[in-house]
């Protein structure tokens, strides 16, 4: 009896690790995982298919559902904005292609507050084996096994991860937030410099250094112009000068 519970717990702890294992969660920093799947713009390879773009990597619990629904409908909305900054949108779901396509079809038939219709550019993938979904970490055992929740990668020009987001599936995602991550880490990577809480685009931003004295900066006139302090530890630069 006795090794018989054993056996038995081990089968279970080893199915634990197996899960646990292939839904790992790639961190930022690592290379963004690659595959290939059927999506409604035909047979892709991400990130690789998307060249040197930023790609932002959504996914979805299930097609046709309200919140769902309403986030593509906001993220057509937005497409133009985020191609200006350089970024290709792709959105995961466990759900079939045809029932994306289904789906994309009512979607670009709504009129979603009051905007008019929306074309969906981007590709609907599908992941009904859940490979992309493991890959990306997406599937959160505690809440669902067949079920993606709303997860959101931000992947550079260099297939690298640089943000990662998850949100319950009973809460929608602000996208307007995904395109700040975005800006900020654009303007990081372009100037070299960090960016405080609530940073908008066009505010100013913190140097991860200290460029002068404090004593350098009251005597010269210019070096105030671009930068300033603020409480000895905090250097920022001004955007709007």
């Amino acid at each position: 009896m006795k090794k018989l519970f054993a056996t038995t717990l081990f089968s279970v702890v080893i199915c634990a690790m197996s899960f646990s294992q292939s839904n790992k969660i790639p961190l930022i920093g690592a290379k963004a995982p690659s595959f290939t799947a059927e999506s409604t713009n035909g047979q892709i390879t991400f990130p690789d298919d998307f060249g040197k773009k930023w790609k932002i990597l959504f996914s979805h619990p299930q097609d046709f559902t309200p919140v769902c629904s309403s986030e593509l409908s906001e993220l057509a909305y937005m497409q133009s904005d985020f191609k200006k900054l350089n970024a290709q949108i792709a959105v995961i779901s466990a759900d079939n292609l045809e029932e994306h396509k289904r789906w994309k079809t009512w979607l670009e038939s709504i009129d979603y507050k009051g905007r008019g219709k929306q074309v969906i550019e981007f590709p609907l993938i599908d992941d009904q084996t859940y490979f992309a979904s493991k890959q990306y970490g997406m599937l959160h055992e505690p809440t669902s096994t067949n079920k993606d929740i709303r997860g959101v990668y931000i992947i550079d020009p260099n297939d690298i991860v640089r943000s990662i987001n998850f949100y319950p599936m009973q809460v929608g995602r602000n996208m307007q937030e995904i395109e700040r991550i975005l800006m900020a880490l654009q303007i990081a990577d372009q100037q070299m410099v960090f960016t405080p809480a609530n940073w908008r685009n066009g505010d100013d931003v913190i140097v991860p250094h200290y460029p002068y004295t404090v004593e350098e900066l009251a005597a010269d006139p210019e070096i105030s112009d671009e930068f300033y302090n603020v409480g000895g530890y905090m250097w920022f630069k001004k955007e709007n000068k």
